[in-house]
């Protein structure tokens, strides 16, 4: 029973069903890996190590008493600092909400405890997920399980450590442009962005509200099923979340993908991509085709459009949602201050990192009076052409199949400019702006880190995605995690 980290979401479940393993047990074992090896990861920003106790020994006397449970009774699993939790310090890693506690659940968070999953703590993040690296958190840096001198990702970099690293099972991200698959790409484990309004955003500390959606990222295809299953779904607190009937997401795994269309966007495979990268795709690519699919080149003609698009529309939308962390109602106040405009131009000067600063005034700039037309308005045209792209070819294909990003994990010293950063999200940020779900699956490695692929279908087609995915995962063979001990 040692080895127990190494089992997936589905294996455990199964375990604590069958009267095999108690969730007291497991939640232990848990805290035993994380308080062995984050100390060198740095995944969780916080640990409900009493509570998740408590909680799973309680589980345990029901499961004893012959009770109904949900389905993922007993399985450790972690959720993104900017998801409300009753009673647990939110913080979207940031100084600005550093003393704030959750006094209700996010839909998702209250879904996971519904279905009693156990909550082991949360995760570390960029500030207000603006960013891919997991650097810009107030707390600390989350390190990559596969080379510790390397970025996780982000913004959910400490989520998909999390999963790399086999501190828990299951974890929640939030995807806004790409932050629950590029780190899922960079960390090589499973990780899906769903369709735009599948599961609700209600408790999730917004950043971009258009393009912001919760997901899971697992070891495996079928651990996503499984969270999806409970996740997914209909709120009377988010009005965006679709009513569209939720299926049983694990009947499409191990499923036959003979006939199924594929589409290969040549925009995808630009210039500059790493050779190792586009070698892992080809390859890929060739997998699918012994699976019996049918391999179609596609066309994306606005995609070059998509990461200016994106840095117009998404600051935007931030300088509006973040206008409310003004120092009066919750959250960091300066003490610096002799009237009300000190107030707010402190609290905020002091609380914000550069980043956030860095978008807010983006946002505010393309929103002001003169601008909004020529920035704003026109990136959402764009936007319109870029969505209108995707709708045209799932005429043609089920599925289309790209990188995740150009490169693999880069290292923490790298002086990226916020430029070069931003363009690292070329590969993912489509999906958002056009509301499709995205997979990202671990194919193979590039100099000894995990490359990606990135598996997108037509709103509402996550089915798709993850029949797709679970076959090539047979196909691909086993996957293995870096080992820490």
């Amino acid at each position: 029973m040692e080895n127990l980290y190494k089992l997936t979401a589905s294996e455990i479940g199964k375990k604590i069903s069958k009267g095999e393993l108690k969730a007291e047990e497991i939640v232990k074992k848990t805290f035993e890996r994380i308080e062995k090896i984050d100390g060198k990861i740095g995944s969780f920003v916080h640990l409900r190590k009493d509570k998740a106790i408590k909680e799973a020994q309680e589980l345990d006397k029901r499961i004893a008493n012959g009770e109904k449970v949900g389905a993922l009774a007993g399985i450790p699993v972690a959720i993104k600092d900017n998801m409300v939790s009753d009673g647990d310090p939110a913080t979207a890693c940031s100084k600005i909400l550093g003393n704030y506690t959750g006094v209700y659940d996010a839909t998702a968070v209250k879904k996971l405890k519904e279905a009693d999953a156990i909550i082991i703590g949360i995760t570390n993040m960029d500030e207000f997920a603006m960013g891919s690296t997991t650097k810009t958190s107030v707390h600390h840096l989350t390190k990559n399980p596969w080379d510790t001198e390397k970025v996780p990702g982000g913004s959910s970099g400490g989520a998909a450590a999390s999963i790399a690293a086999q501190e828990v099972y299951i974890s929640l991200g939030s995807d806004t442009g790409g932050s629950i698959r590029q780190p899922a790409s960079f960390c090589g484990v499973v990780g899906l962005k769903p369709t735009y309004g599948r599961v609700s955003r209600f408790g999730l500390i917004a950043f971009a509200s258009s393009l912001d959606q919760i997901g899971p990222l697992a070891k495996s295809v079928e651990d996503i099923a499984l969270c999806m299953n409970v996740i997914a779904g209909n709120d009377d607190y988010d009005a965006t979340v679709s009513s569209i009937e939720v299926p049983d997401y694990t009947k499409y795994l191990n499923q036959d993908i003979k006939g199924m269309k594929i589409g290969v966007p040549k925009e995808y495979f630009i210039d500059g991509i790493n050779p190792g990268v586009k070698k892992v795709v080809e390859e890929s690519l060739n997998k699918f085709r012994e699976l019996g699919a049918e391999i179609v080149e596609v066309s994306l003609p606005h995609t070059k459009y998509a990461v200016p698009a994106y840095y117009v529309i998404a600051p935007a939308e931030a300088s509006s949602n973040l206008a409310r962390f003004d120092g009066v109602r919750y959250g960091y106040r300066s003490e610096d201050v002799k009237n009300v405009d000190d107030l707010y131009i402190n609290s905020r000067t002091e609380g914000f990192g550069d980043e956030v600063k860095r978008r807010i005034m983006i946002g505010t700039y393309v929103l002001s009076a003169g601008f909004y037309d020529a920035y704003f308005k026109k990136a959402q045209k764009v936007r319109a052409l870029i969505k209108e792209d995707f709708d045209k070819v799932f005429e043609n294909v089920d599925v289309i199949l790209t990188p995740v990003c150009p490169n693999t994990a880069f290292k923490l010293d790298d002086k990226k400019t916020p430029i070069e950063l931003y363009l690292e999200d070329i590969f993912t940020i489509s999906a958002n702006l056009a509301g499709i779900p995205g997979l990202s699956i671990p194919a193979g490695k590039s100099e000894e880190m995990p490359v990606g692929i990135q598996l997108l279908g037509k709103a509402f087609g996550e089915k798709e995605l993850i029949k797709a995915g679970s076959a090539f995962e047979k196909i691909r063979g086993e996957w293995k995690l870096p080992e820490l001990d």
